[in-house]
């Protein structure tokens, strides 16, 4: 039911790219034009009810033909546990529209997804970082950050470290 609804309704107003399931769940590829559209039906309509926004993440594509990255959003209905996927093709010079006045819960969420891949959302209210120094450089998970093969330290390893660390102005023991 839940699959026929949505499809009957996106598909005859042509808002969706394509539909499949995969592992029980729904998902919907849409346009970036169409999502605050399609939210705001499947957060109203009586039948779906999707009242929480779970999940906002992204996914980098890089090398890929189309469009770069893929934001996902994760739907659920409380009332009715059924769970949507809301999947938008962009690429980086691109905005996506901000779910903030639909779910409350987008706001951190979007700036997440800005903070570590460098995506922007329109109409955010304050878009800034949220994981990340203010001063830092890049985002850490796109595909082209450069890795840096520190030893993170851990309570394990800590001495050495310290004893194999020969950069001016560390603390060698």
């Amino acid at each position: 039911m839940l699959v026929d609804q949505i499809k009957e309704q996106l598909e005859s107003e042509g808002k969706f790219e394509s539909l499949f399931i995969f592992r029980g769940d729904l998902y919907c590829l849409i346009d970036k034009g169409n999502l605050i559209e399609i939210c705001k039906y499947l957060r109203d309509d009586q039948n779906l009810q999707f009242d929480f926004l779970s999940l906002i993440t992204a996914t980098d594509y890089l090398g890929e033909p189309g469009k770069r990255f893929e934001v996902v959003y994760s739907l659920y209905s409380i009332i009715h546990h059924h769970r949507v996927m809301l999947l938008v093709r962009v690429d980086e010079d691109e905005q996506v529209p901000s779910l903030t006045g639909l779910w409350d819960s987008a706001n951190f969420q979007e700036r997440e997804v800005y903070d570590m891949f460098g995506l922007r959302f329109s109409g955010h209210p304050d878009l800034k970082r949220i994981l990340m120094d203010d001063d830092w450089v890049g985002y850490p998970q796109r595909k082209d950050f450069p890795l840096t093969y520190e030893t993170p330290e851990f309570s394990h390893n800590l001495d050495k470290i310290r004893v194999n660390d020969k950069t001016p102005g560390s603390d060698v023991v």
